[in-house]
């Protein structure tokens, strides 16, 4: 079946596509409709409010099954009012570029000794149609404690910064640097079973 992440994210795009291989989902992007984009304002106090607002906003627009995702970042070291949280790329209400936030949080791991213990918490949120929404937010889809370093690897992939900074806790080698799996691959079997239920659960005959 055909699913409408709502996302213009490429790199976003490109790890769902990924995580679902060999599935029988078929998923498209907002940029990919040729249509206008409703904005939608992410005023959602977790990453799960958020990605619901999306995910209502871009069904009521385009009508066909679609799913948001949402994220935030928290660091171990860090103390509540100081964590990212679902505001990873606004910084002092400024939306930082993919340099900017090299830039920013490359100072932040410096000001805590060269290093930070993060890990991301991800929301999905389904819509199949009028009655069927599906939600998840919790560990099977959070991605594995990593180490957020100072100095970038040479490697940067657009939409996905801050993994230039992401360094296994294991092997203490970058995530780009390791062939089996990057920060974001760790949630992949979590987003399949999701789908999987939820999908079986909206046809269920």
């Amino acid at each position: 079946m055909k699913l409408l992440y709502g996302t213009t994210n490429e790199a976003k795009l490109k790890a769902m596509r990924h995580a679902l291989q060999g599935s029988n989902i078929s998923i498209i992007g907002l940029n990919e409709l040729n249509k206008h984009v409703p904005k939608v304002e992410e005023s959602g106090n977790s990453p799960l409010e958020n990605a619901k607002l999306k995910a209502i906003a871009y069904h009521a627009a385009f009508k066909m099954p679609v799913f948001s995702c949402d994220s935030g970042l928290y660091f171990d070291e860090l103390p509540e009012d100081k964590q990212p949280g679902i505001h990873v790329r606004r910084v002092d209400g400024k939306e930082l570029s993919d340099e900017e936030m090299l830039a920013y949080y490359g100072s932040l791991a410096t000001r805590y000794g060269g290093k930070l213990t993060g890990r991301y918490k991800n929301a999905i949120y389904l819509i199949v149609d009028d009655e069927h929404h599906y939600a998840k937010m919790d560990d099977s889809i959070a991605t594995e404690p990593f180490i957020l370093c100072a100095k970038p690897h040479h490697k940067i992939v657009a939409g996905f910064p801050l993994d230039s900074l992401a360094i296994d806790i294991k092997s203490h080698k970058y995530y780009y640097d390791l062939e089996a799996k990057d920060v974001c691959s760790s949630v992949d079997e979590g987003s399949r079973l999701f789908f999987k239920e939820a999908l079986g659960l909206a046809y269920k005959k």
